[in-house]
């Protein structure tokens, strides 16, 4: 198993969103994001997926995960028929504050099927605290899709972090 670099995108100042393109086989992929920050406190960072480039704000995402808590016992999460897929909750905007994690994407290219990944992350919010999540997520509609994208919840930034996507060869 190997990995062949896909599309990265950096931020160096403050952005809404960050999506990266270039899903064209039906090879798994694994996108990687490391030290996003978010500008405002207490925001969430949300995912969705792309078709030819731009999200998919539809009301078809299915997901499920365990939060791991460094002050709490674990807890699960869930939701159906969402816009998106909250995975990074009450962001902190100090240093440190950060949100780093792994994904792995399934059917992408395929446009009779549905559209999946897996992911790992870890984040401190802005208490702080320090959260780990592992589950996934299920687009509930056949079409093929190219693109992933993150966005900072409501009218906020983040302000920091790379995103790469890779193909698993």
């Amino acid at each position: 198993m190997g990995l062949a670099f896909v599309a990265t995108n950096t931020i160096s100042s403050a952005v809404n969103s960050v999506a990266l393109v270039g899903i064209e086989t039906d090879d798994v992929y694994m996108v990687v994001f490391h030290n996003v920050g978010c500008a405002t406190d207490n925001k969430n960072i949300n995912f969705q997926i792309g078709t030819s480039g731009t999200a998919d704000s539809d009301s078809e995402y299915d997901f499920a995960f365990k939060v791991l808590q460094a002050t709490a016992d674990e807890s699960n999460g869930a939701g159906v028929n969402a816009s998106s897929f909250t995975f990074a909750p009450s962001m902190g905007n100090a240093e440190g504050e950060t949100l780093n994690g792994i994904m792995f994407l399934y059917n992408f290219n395929n446009s009779s099927a549905f559209s999946f990944g897996t992911i790992k992350s870890i984040h401190r919010n802005l208490t702080p605290d320090t959260f780990g999540y592992q589950g996934g997520f299920v687009h509930t509609v056949a079409e093929a899709n190219n693109s992933v994208h993150f966005t900072a919840e409501s009218s906020s930034n983040m302000d920091s972090g790379t995103f790469t996507l890779y193909k698993v060869t």
